[in-house]
């Protein structure tokens, strides 16, 4: 590292290679694989507490939880495709944001190297080891530009006795919405996701929207659960068992279809519909989160027309992939306040002084 200072090598960690690459206007020098940081290091049961390598995957980790009746309750995408350090650089998330939270929650202790080549930490292996600065928060989101995260600790919970699906569908996206809300505020759901008709899933009809609410816990919980859900809303179908947990994959793992731009929206919940509605795009909304993924083509007004609704309606959108032409012409982030990106660029500095730390791939190109 301290090489690379010198020299201006510039360089980024690598996992799977899945979501750097869509971020990139120009290459790093050179690539930092975590594939050997793939270990559990250290798993405790009892304090309900994981520490893992960087490189391990979400898939590996939830196996290993999953003998002890435990789980990582933060789901992003494709888990046998995603490691620790991509789910933290990147901030991933999934459905079960409605009620779990984010990474952020779980996240009790990180190390890094960062500047010198120096081994940071920050936080601990325990839950109430508050000491130190608040490093984790930090480092998550700050896509590889901070230093590389090399070790993660979390707080874990237990798995869910009872999971089961509820699905419906509506000829368009307020009707499906507006079910959704009524799901919502009437239930502690695990999830409650809504895909636009172009979306491939098992449960996909053609022309509809699909509404798919989780519902979590004990039997009685989940009898009850359901019961409520058929009174609310006429014709729902609920899944149980392994159909139930197909259904989830199926609703984590969805892609959206190859498009010139793919962005993420973050607003209000009951804004979503408003975003969306009139866009000519195709979307997996967490609706009861406020957070959707964005499918569409076209050029920098398009990007900026979606900019412009997350605005109205107190929120922003941030790229998740480019056509390679489009590269350099549509930020991949809002522009932050001039005070906010002031402060970003002081801590850039004293975190990465020699600016190598994965270049250009941060807010406002740090």
């Amino acid at each position: 590292m301290r090489v690379c200072e010198r020299d201006r090598i510039t360089i980024a960690p690598i996992g799977a290679c899945r979501t750097l690459r869509h971020l990139r206007t120009h290459p790093v020098d050179a690539a930092i694989s975590l594939n050997h940081l793939a270990d559990v290091i250290s798993h405790e049961p009892d304090d309900m507490t994981v520490a893992v390598g960087a490189g391990i995957t979400l898939g590996a980790l939830e196996a290993a939880l999953g003998r002890h009746g435990q789980h990582l309750p933060v789901d992003p995408p494709l888990p046998e495709q995603t490691t620790v350090g991509a789910m933290l650089g990147a901030a991933q998330g999934g459905p079960l944001r409605l009620s779990a939270g984010s990474v952020r929650d779980f996240l009790i202790g990180v190390q890094f190297v960062g500047h010198g080549g120096s081994a940071v930490r920050g936080g601990g292996r325990v839950v109430k080891n508050v000491a130190g600065y608040d490093l984790m928060k930090v480092m998550i989101g700050s896509f590889g530009t901070l230093g590389i995260i090399t070790e993660a600790t979390f707080k874990v919970t237990p798995l869910p006795e009872v999971y089961a699906m509820a699905l419906s569908y509506h000829a368009n996206l307020n009707d499906a919405f507006e079910a959704g809300f009524q799901l919502h505020d009437a239930l502690p759901l695990l999830h409650l996701e809504i895909l636009s008709p172009g979306l491939r899933t098992p449960m996909a009809r053609d022309g509809r929207y699909l509404l798919a609410a989780g519902m979590g816990g004990n039997r009685k919980d989940v009898d009850y659960q359901i019961d409520q859900i058929r009174r609310t809303l006429a014709g729902i179908a609920v899944a149980e068992g392994e159909e139930a947990q197909r259904f989830y994959s199926a609703v984590r793992d969805v892609e959206l279809p190859a498009a010139a731009i793919r962005m993420q929206l973050s607003v209000m919940p009951r804004e979503m519909p408003s975003c969306l509605n009139g866009l000519a795009v195709q979307f997996r909304a967490h609706a009861g989160s406020g957070v959707a993924q964005v499918a569409f083509e076209g050029g920098a007004e398009a990007a900026a027309q979606l900019r412009r609704a997350a605005a109205q309606a107190r929120g922003h959108a941030r790229v998740l992939a480019l056509d390679p032409a489009l590269r350099g012409a549509i930020a991949f982030f809002d522009q932050p306040a001039a005070g906010v990106m002031k402060l970003m660029a002081r801590l850039k500095a004293a975190f990465d002084p020699a600016g190598i730390f994965n270049p250009g791939c941060f807010v406002g190109g740090l």
